[in-house]
């Protein structure tokens, strides 16, 4: 006898449970039983599982009877006239849902060539084991798994329009293209996906070869005249917002231009772009401590009732300004109320990102780079007919990702341009090699797409051949500038003396271990120094006991707490961060001592 089992629980015994398994998915298919409701049996424990559970991931496929498919050519035909629609296919058992326990008693065909008789289900279309990101891929069953992930997941980083009222939206540090173009090579799911309305990418024209090194280690080298005629440019919007909030006791913030009296008053020049009304101007041109909302506060703490009188004459600068490192142009400015009645006012601003060295690009198949080199046009290599590319990418990059679709989409891009057409390279469905290399025949070009190139500062030809189309590349938001951080001298903590950490606290880049070791390896000794007396101090050190003394300042004498003499002590230098943990064990009533020695 075989177990029964209905979401984890025991409900009987069967005799035969392949006929019985076999029984339960006929009723299911002529609507007996809800479609939601999932059988399989597993051999290995001898059980029959139903699964009614909500979570479970459910896909739909053909029903294949006797050995051909259930979805005919009339039934096709009656739902391309509105005739029958989706859940009919369901109800009548022409599609079905299997969740991913009862695939495992499916043998699933990825086309109707493939069926044999012992296969019981067939695929809705081959690209169906795909999401929708994964079918935007062009030829995609050209390349490794691995590398069509990387792929999609680029693509969800790469910049596009977001959204058609971006220009009405106050979203969060937002990048927006600013003349996106539709794929020369394109797949089903760019039109199912309604794609066109909001693509995030642009056709480059680019050169498969080396150029004096700039683009190894994936890096890409970009032609300077292309990003003057508008190649990948897009804009960074910031949001700032500001509210009049209101305190117990009828307190209330002021948005205005704050007085010179004002605690924690700013320089004039912060000031200096804010209307009467303390509001920036849209148009304005702003930088890092530019206020672009002026606003005064009153005190944080009042300890008593009779403290109010004195409150409204005294206030506290809380104006909103940019953060270290931003800039941009005031892109708009509202006025309006939040959900508590407090007025609000948010300001956005907008930065014009052009392409320089450090910016991130990717194709769709997951060869991704940042530009090593932007190069004037007079400088680049260019072909026999006088094209120039857009772009250099790196050969190296392909032999050892095996990615040959970003091979094919050149080739088909290089034809899709040349015949004024969109190929179509949907998974498993795409157009030929044979017939793209055949159409790049007639159209006056050699079939493996590799054309004469001559170096541009030179005028000599090259030796090899490059290989050379029309790609479609996105561009990503990690862009250089929202990640470059340097300083020289800044703000420390206040518990280490040690420089803050972060770029919008202008902290510095922490040399750890690691680091120090490379630079030990070079010899780099006054570097060293440099780099690990951030947070160097002086402190006076009794001789006789090695306890750190008191320094009194006001007598201008050192006195050893446990010697109670002031006779033999001197300043030692040591890191602050080294002082803070022998205090720390003194805490803990361990106290360490330090035995001096002369340095000479």
């Amino acid at each position: 006898m075989t177990e029964v089992y209905m979401n984890s629980k025991y409900i009987g015994n069967v005799d035969d449970p392949i006929k019985f398994i076999d029984s339960f998915r006929e009723q299911r298919r002529s609507n007996k039983i809800d479609s939601v409701v999932n059988v399989h049996y597993d051999d290995e424990k001898d059980n029959v599982i139903i699964d009614t559970t909500s979570g479970r991931l459910r896909r739909p496929l053909i029903v294949i009877k006797n050995g051909k498919s259930s979805l005919t050519k009339e039934i096709i035909e009656k739902l391309k006239k509105d005739e029958l629609k989706w859940s009919d296919l369901v109800n009548k058992g022409i599609v079905e849902y299997l969740d991913a326990a009862e695939e495992e008693n499916a043998l699933v065909a990825l086309s109707e060539d493939e069926i044999t008789p012992e296969h019981t289900h067939i695929e809705v279309a081959p690209y169906d084991l795909f999401g929708i990101a994964a079918c935007l891929v062009p030829f995609a069953n050209y390349s490794p798994p691995a590398k069509i992930l990387v792929g999609t997941k680029n693509q969800r980083f790469a910049l596009g329009v977001y959204s058609s009222n971006y220009h009405s939206r106050y979203d969060v540090n937002i990048s927006v293209l600013e003349t996106p173009q539709n794929p020369i090579v394109k797949t089903v799911m760019n039109d199912l996906s309604g794609y066109s309305k909001h693509p995030s990418g642009q056709n480059f024209t680019i050169a498969v070869m080396q150029h004096e090194g700039y683009n190894m280690e994936d890096a890409v080298i970009l032609n300077k005249a292309s990003i003057e005629r508008g190649l990948s440019r897009s804009f960074f919007f910031r949001p700032y917002d500001a509210e009049e909030i209101r305190y117990p006791g009828g307190l209330v913030d002021e948005v205005t231009i704050p007085n010179k009296d004002t605690k924690d008053y700013r320089t004039e020049h912060d000031y200096r772009l804010l209307e009467d009304d303390g509001i920036v101007y849209p148009g304005a041109d702003v930088t890092e401590s530019d206020v672009v909302v002026g606003k005064i506060s009153p005190p944080r703490f009042l300890s008593g009732a009779d403290e109010y009188n004195f409150a409204v004459n005294i206030k506290r600068d809380s104006s909103v300004s940019l953060k270290h490192g931003e800039t941009g142009v005031v892109d708009q400015v509202i006025i309006t109320e939040n959900s508590e009645g407090n007025r609000l006012i948010r300001v956005k601003v907008r930065d014009v990102r052009i392409p320089e060295v450090g910016d991130k690009f990717t194709s769709r198949h997951g060869q991704k780079g940042v530009v090593g080199l932007i190069v004037p046009q007079e400088d680049m290599p260019f072909s026999a007919n006088g094209i120039t590319p857009d772009l250099i990418f790196s050969p190296h990059s392909l032999p050892s990702r095996m990615t040959l679709s970003h091979m094919l989409e050149l080739l088909a891009g290089k034809v899709g341009a040349l015949s004024a057409r969109q190929i179509d390279a949907t998974t498993f469905e795409c157009e030929s090699e044979e017939d793209l290399r055949k159409s790049l025949l007639q159209l006056g070009f050699r079939d493996d797409g590799t054309e004469i190139f001559y170096d541009g500062k030179t005028g000599k030809q090259h030796r090899a051949k490059i290989f050379v189309g029309s790609i479609y590349y996105e561009k990503l938001v990690h862009m250089v500038s929202n990640k470059a951080q340097a300083r020289s001298r800044g703000p420390i903590q206040l518990l280490t003396r040690q420089p803050t950490e972060g770029k919008a606290k202008e902290g510095g880049l922490r040399l750890g271990e690691m680091e120090q070791q490379t630079f030990v390896a070079h010899g780099a000794a006054l570097l060293l120094k440099e780099r690990f007396s951030s947070d160097m101090t002086k402190v006076p050190v009794c001789n006789k006991c090695g306890i750190i003394s008191v320094e009194n300042r006001y007598t201008n004498k050192l006195v050893c707490p446990v010697c109670d003499s002031s006779n033999d002590i001197d300043y030692v230098e040591v890191a602050y961060a080294f002082k803070l943990v022998l205090e720390e064990l003194e805490s803990l009533g361990i106290r360490p001592r330090l035995k001096l020695k002369n340095k000479f």
